[in-house]
């Protein structure tokens, strides 16, 4: 005979609860399931814009810069596009659509672009920040719980089956 305990059940969720999750789902199934839609358009800009010699400049003067100033250069560009995510956010809300598109756009071209090229001319040294290093894997943790969550779901599952029926028929007219 085990002297094990069972686990105490999971408390069920009222109502209010699994709705709000479910929205919450919902609004991140749509945003995922986007990415992945546009990533084939933006992804060969990007490698394109890494490439130019002006970009490669960059990253050689970021990764000859000691740490704090490597923390710096990573900050201040995050510091504006983070924020114009939320502006063109906003703009959507209140029905400005064009002016959202240009601004999140720009945001999203300037992450891209500048915050991700910093960081990964600098990670070697911003990761030795015993903090930085803790939320970057924080924040790789979570990306990956929600991913695996928003992945988990049938509404994924049919986006991506979608995306991939429309995939093989292109490729069948182009052929």
């Amino acid at each position: 005979m085990s002297n094990k305990i069972p686990p105490p059940p999971a408390p069920e969720r009222g109502p209010l609860k699994r709705g709000l999750l479910a929205a919450l789902r919902a609004v991140l199934t749509v945003f995922i399931v986007l990415d992945e839609l546009l990533r084939p358009l933006y992804r060969p800009l990007i490698r394109r814009l890494a490439g130019l010699r002006v970009m490669r400049r960059l990253e050689e003067i970021v990764a000859g810069l000691p740490r704090p100033l490597v923390l710096l250069a990573l900050a201040i560009p995050f510091a504006i596009a983070e924020p114009l995510k939320l502006v063109g956010l906003l703009l959507f809300a209140r029905g400005q659509f064009w002016a959202g598109l240009v601004v999140t756009a720009f945001a999203h071209l300037m992450s891209f672009v500048f915050v991700e090229r910093i960081y990964h001319a600098g990670r070697e040294k911003l990761l030795s920040y015993r903090w930085f290093a803790w939320i970057m894997g924080q924040v790789v943790r979570v990306r990956d719980q929600v991913l695996g969550w928003v992945r988990a779901s049938a509404a994924y599952g049919f986006a991506i089956r979608t995306r991939n029926a429309a995939r093989r028929w292109w490729q069948g007219l182009v052929a």
